[in-house]
């Protein structure tokens, strides 16, 4: 499966019999600072339901949906299917609902939070999801040169460099097939 991802914040909007639903689609590294914000700027919504999707370093997904008072079911579930439908993945939907006075039904508000989360993704730019791998690679002296060269060819980037009795260890970071590449 090819996951996709994005690197900034992103927006999307519906509203139905006046309720307004303002989705925001995050990186999953700005989630809790993000919500905190949020819950901050927006005191007056009756709602901020969430989903986030993120890959965990054994490659299983860790996923969620929370209604945030809204009726079992009818909120964070349909969000989090959105993620999944678009496999989108290290990246969250936070969606302030503003209550217009009318009450939607379990269907309605399934379809608001959906519709708002599908506007966010739709106005995103989303990039192939790239798993980032930090490695351990060493050569002696005589070889570290073409190492260097190889590094800075695949453009991962040098964490740390130790220097040995026989030769040098590095630490590298960047992408998993890249990284892949380096070891072969």
């Amino acid at each position: 499966m090819a996951f996709k991802t994005i690197t900034r914040e992103f927006e999307g909007f519906l509203e139905d019999r006046k309720s307004r639903f303002l989705a925001h689609l995050v990186p999953m590294d700005r989630f809790e600072q993000r919500l905190e914000e949020l819950r901050k700027e927006h005191r007056k919504a009756a709602h901020i339901v969430t989903a986030h999707r993120r890959l965990l370093d054994d490659d299983r997904i860790e996923e969620s949906g929370k209604d945030d008072g809204e009726p079992a079911g009818t909120s964070g579930m349909p969000t989090l299917r959105v993620l999944q439908g678009a496999e989108l993945i290290n990246c969250a939907v936070l969606i302030v609902r503003y209550f217009g006075g009318t009450k939607l039904g379990g269907g309605g508000l399934a379809r608001a939070y959906s519709g708002a989360a599908q506007d966010a993704i739709n106005n995103a730019r989303l990039v192939p999801f790239r798993k980032i791998l930090t490695r351990q690679v060493s050569a002696d002296f005589a070889a570290n040169s073409e190492l260097e060269r190889k590094i800075e060819t695949l453009g991962l980037t040098v964490l740390s460099r130790d220097y040995t009795e026989t030769g040098v260890s590095l630490t590298v970071e960047g992408p998993e097939d890249l990284i892949g590449q380096l070891e072969a």
